[in-house]
């Protein structure tokens, strides 16, 4: 007699074997699985995330592991800023090895501090993508390997992509991580935590002064170079710590294909593109998520068709994503409708233009006026960076309290710096060189706040975008400041036109963004909305009586 069937245990019906498997599944089984599989596919779908993203978020923000990101982010920046923060102190060592004129000399410290700010609103494009993790872990491989590669630079010409290019791009790459982090873990108490982040910064170019000084009597200039830059390899470390709240758009992508390809395999229908239904109501996805939509349905739709279907399909797509990314470039641009963004833009573009020469060129100064015959013990450079600290973490708590406004703190910061600047070809000594560079840092310290009022100004959705944009300005300014100076000094054989220069162009922004920030300008527009809509009411009343 042939043997008979299997028989299910559970509902007593004929089993289904697979030939490589050792599991055997009845009919009604493998229905309640499918079923179980395509409802909790559903029901991902339909599943308040925002919501819970939101609960969760809640949860976390002003405390618990955000001060962790707090201090990692903060060693970040200390490990990638500490050179380039104190690069005076290279300055007159590649003088002296490459003999090159100071304005070309000039372009290694802007570009390191310049280029990177440029590339901003690429940076912020990394990290909305990858996250924050990833974007760190690869700054530390170019800002190490920049450091390493100008050891072995022959002339300036290399030095300025080594040093300049290299390592500028990736501390553009860590300054957008850790603040874009940091602001996401962070919102009663964003100004404080923004400023002990920066603070890294400021502790580095301290530290690394006077410490790239030793190593050049103990190791020789390469030798420092190599040492600086085996240091910055700890920035890998410090991105082990930043952990995402939010998922990056990459993974986001991701995670939509995927529903896509479970939504083909059960053969269910589409869900709608454009909308989610987070609990009862419905909200209406960014820019930034139709990007993500659109690049998850190009993995699925051009699977479906073949030949000329295929084909137009891809016409489609283009379409799509033509229409999506214009968008996304209008709601970038409107940023710079805004008065208030746009003069905080200009205020940034002078700032850097005027602020950041001195930091170079400091000690050449000391230098050339006979005020000192070498480097000090502590150098003018380690001077203003310790006081840029403090800054930082002063004008960071004052940003914080409701009654003060910060964008006329800002403006105050900016006209108290070039105050400072116009001075110092008055100063005819080393200690009052001390003093206004003591001044200049501290206000100098105002960088914490430019992410504070750009979330003030645009919202925190849209930080990267407008932080990207105002950092471009920086960056462009920064770029242009110390070559300018240079060039001022080879003609005139002196630094008091071109400080005289900085200080003017500091004072310039300063006293636009004081006045376009003033209330009197958003009063004189409710004035004229006002005036509209109360000629519109008085030509509804006549029409209504004719």
């Amino acid at each position: 007699m042939p043997n008979s069937p299997p028989r299910c245990g559970l509902c007593d019906g004929t089993t289904w074997s697979a030939q490589d498997e050792k599991v055997t599944l009845c009919f009604k089984q493998m229905t309640c699985l499918v079923d179980q599989t395509r409802a909790a596919s559903t029901s991902r779908r339909t599943l308040p995330v925002d919501s819970m993203n939101l609960q969760s978020s809640k949860n976390v923000l002003d405390g618990g592991w955000g001060w962790v990101i707090v201090v990692a982010c903060s060693m970040a920046q200390f490990l990638a800023y500490g050179s380039p923060q104190s690069v005076g102190v290279l300055y007159p060592q590649w003088l002296h090895a490459f003999q090159e004129g100071k304005g070309m000399t000039a372009w290694v410290g802007s570009l390191v501090s310049g280029v990177g700010l440029i590339a901003s609103p690429v940076c912020s494009a990394c990290v909305d993508n990858f996250g924050a993790r990833p974007v760190t872990i690869f700054s530390g491989v170019m800002v190490a390997g920049g450091l390493m590669l100008s050891a072995f630079a022959p002339n300036v010409q290399f030095l300025i992509f080594s040093y300049g290019i290299v390592v500028g791009l990736g501390c553009g790459l860590v300054y957008a991580a850790t603040l874009t982090i940091t602001c996401q873990y962070f919102d009663k108490r964003r100004g404080l935590a923004l400023g002990i982040v920066t603070t890294g910064t400021s502790v580095g170019g301290f530290l690394y002064a006077t410490a790239q000084n030793e190593l050049i009597l103990l190791f020789d200039l390469d030798g420092c170079l190599l040492i600086i830059g085996a240091l910055a390899l700890n920035l890998m470390a410090c991105a082990g710590f930043m952990r995402p709240l939010n998922m990056p758009a990459y993974y986001l992508k991701q995670k939509a294909a995927l529903e896509r390809t479970e939504e083909q395999l059960f053969e269910n229908p589409p869900a709608d593109n454009l909308k989610t239904t987070p609990g009862n109501g419905e909200r209406t996805l960014t820019v930034k998520d139709l990007l993500i939509i659109i690049d998850a349905k190009d993995i699925t739709t051009t699977n479906k068709k073949g030949g000329f279907m295929a084909g137009s399909a891809i016409v489609k797509i283009i379409k799509e994503k033509r229409q999506a990314y214009s968008k996304y470039m209008h709601s970038t641009a409107d940023f710079l409708h805004d008065r208030n963004f746009m003069a905080l833009c200009i205020a940034i573009f002078l700032f850097s233009l005027g602020a950041f020469p001195p930091v170079l060129f400091m000690e050449d100064v000391a230098q050339s006026e006979g005020l000192i015959d070498e480097v000090s013990i502590i150098p003018l450079v380690s001077i203003v960076a310790v006081t840029a600290g403090m800054g930082k973490l002063t004008l960071g708590i004052l940003a914080d309290v409701r009654w003060i406004n910060s964008l006329f703190l800002y403006a105050f910061t900016l006209l108290g710096t070039g105050a400072a600047l116009l001075l110092i070809p008055i100063s005819k000594s080393y200690v009052g060189l001390q003093i206004l560079s003591a001044v200049v840092g501290f206000f100098s310290g105002n960088w914490s706040l430019t992410s504070y009022i750009t979330t003030k100004i645009v919202g925190l959705d849209k930080l990267t975008q407008a932080h990207g944009i105002l950092m471009f300005f920086g960056g462009f300014g920064i770029v242009l400041g110390p070559p300018v100076v240079g060039c001022f000094f080879d003609w005139t054989q002196s630094y008091d036109l071109a400080f005289y220069f900085s200080g003017g162009s500091v004072l310039l922004g300063g006293v636009t963004l004081f006045l376009c920030a003033l209330p009197w300008w958003d009063k004189k527009k409710a004035d004229i909305d006002r005036f509209d809509i109360q000629y519109t009411s008085n030509c509804d009343k006549v029409a209504s009586v004719a």
